[in-house]
């Protein structure tokens, strides 16, 4: 009954939310994601900054990373290509050109509704700008409870079983011993709540990210004649073009999708609670920043994967075996033994960074259905921690399915909150643009310009210095562009 539940939802109901809807935002704001695009860039470079007693935007990008890179940009590419052929990396990337619209707006309005909590740090998230953006406290509630749900238990199972299992096939480990002490290690970390799991996620997320692609890269040079070919059988592939593959066209857009959503998250309503918690001088520029993170995760991380396994030559059609595995003796299969320990390696970094924040989003989400509590907080450590030692013996098709069922859910209500607020969304926009029309690096977030908006004004005043500043010094601005 899961696998036809599951088969409809994210088989039809999730293409038509990400694809469909991510397209509306894409073409109403004129392409957000390719039009700020080398501005990107800019504002990563400017994300580094720290601003006392608060996350720094560069923190919250790592932090969204550690989950967006895990076991999808390994296991879920292998699985992709493995039930949907080449074609499905296409769609993959559809899923995440669209998907960096999503981002950018979800991460937006998670900035701009987030509050402050009581150590005046922020919060936030879609729970956070479904109850004051849209006045719906109990969508907000379902919302939480899903992310929760979805994030705090039934992914966290997944990435557990995926790392303990590649550990096994690689070094002959025992998953019983893998999964203690995956457990023992994570629960000194969640301990020191947010600020540790950031520090943790700063040390880790550029290091196992810069390496596996570097690892990767070095095999696709080596067969870089290849490379060309191959990124044409993707393309023909995905249409069904390509005779080998041509009975997979359905598969590879399901997979495409399915595998992308996956990967980099991008509509799912995740990445908003991270990056809610950032201290910024704009929404709009976190925004900017966590669309680059899905440009990222599946233009350069995943593709690294797709083309690791294509090129290597143990992939052929009709293959049969797990992602993990798959991914493993490709690499193996062009530098010898040592590619099945390095990919058990990078998963293992890939998933204790990615569970470290799906722990973040379920404690977040917990604060927000009943309060600060601290018995149910540390009832809910461990439980989590319970559930990652069950996950990492135990065979998990039943959560799997499980866990599609209730992302495509998180999809369903998330986006549908995102086009409801999407005018409010294109205002704070248009505002981040103004400014830097004006000739203004640094656009600043005024919330007296939005009165009729229910934000918190400790964490966005009125008027703040860095705005009247602007306003005072127009850097040889026009009137007609003022």
């Amino acid at each position: 009954m899961l696998e036809v539940i599951n088969d409809f939802l994210s088989g039809k109901v999730l293409i038509v939310l990400i694809v469909g809807l991510g397209s509306y935002f894409t073409i109403r704001s004129r392409f957000v994601q390719l039009r700020h695009f080398f501005h990107m860039f800019a504002v990563f470079r400017d994300s580094l900054k720290s601003s006392a007693g608060q996350l720094s935007s560069f923190q919250a990008l790592m932090l969204s990373l550690a989950g967006r890179v895990g076991a999808g940009n390994i296991a879920g590419v292998g699985i992709a290509v493995t039930l949907g052929g080449p074609g499905a990396v296409f769609w993959m990337w559809v899923t995440a050109l669209v998907g960096m619209s999503s981002s950018f707006f979800e991460c937006s309005l998670g900035q701009l509704y987030k509050r402050t909590d009581s150590d005046g740090t922020f919060r936030g998230g879609p729970s956070y700008y479904i109850q004051h953006g849209l006045q719906k406290r109990w969508l907000g509630m379902l919302m939480a409870f899903l992310l929760l749900v979805t994030f705090g238990f039934a992914f966290n199972g997944l990435q557990a079983h995926a790392v303990t299992h590649s550990l096994n096939n690689a070094f002959g480990l025992d998953t019983t011993y893998t999964g203690i002490g995956l457990a023992v290690l994570l629960g000194l970390v969640f301990i020191g709540g947010i600020k540790r799991i950031a520090k943790v996620a700063d040390l880790l997320v550029p290091v196992k990210t810069l390496v596996y692609i570097g690892v990767t890269i070095y095999v696709i040079v080596l067969q870089f004649d290849q490379v060309p070919g191959m990124l044409m059988t993707i393309v023909k592939s995905a249409f069904g073009l390509d005779q080998a593959f041509g009975g997979l066209i359905g598969s590879a857009i399901v997979m495409g999708v399915k595998r992308g959503v996956f990967a980099n998250e991008a509509g799912l309503g995740s990445a908003p609670n991270v990056a809610a918690v950032a201290a910024v001088e704009h929404p709009v520029a976190q925004g900017v920043v966590q669309a680059f993170s899905v440009f990222l995760d599946t233009f350069v991380i995943c593709t690294c994967t797709a083309l690791l396994i294509l090129l290597s030559g143990f992939y052929t059609p009709g293959f049969e075996g797990d992602g993990i595995a798959l991914t493993q003796n490709s690499l193996a299969a062009v530098v010898g033994d040592w590619g099945r320990m390095f990919i058990s390696v990078a998963l293992a970094l890939f998933v204790f960074t990615s569970i470290l924040y799906n722990y973040y989003l379920g404690e977040s989400n917990l604060r927000f259905l009943i309060g600060e509590n601290r018995k149910a907080l540390m009832g809910y450590r461990a439980l989590v921690l319970v559930l990652i030692f069950w996950g990492a013996i135990e065979n998990l098709g039943t959560v799997f399915a499980f866990a599609d069922i209730t992302m495509t859910m998180l999809a369903f209500v998330n986006l549908i909150a995102l086009f409801l607020l999407f005018k409010v969304g294109m205002r704070i926009l248009r505002d981040y643009d103004d400014q830097r029309a004006a000739g203004i690096k640094t656009p600043v977030f005024d919330s007296a310009r939005f009165p009729d908006l229910d934000l918190d004004r400790q964490a966005w005043p009125a008027n703040p210095p860095a705005a009247v500043q602007n306003q005072a010094e127009p850097q040889g601005v026009t009137a007609a562009q003022r």
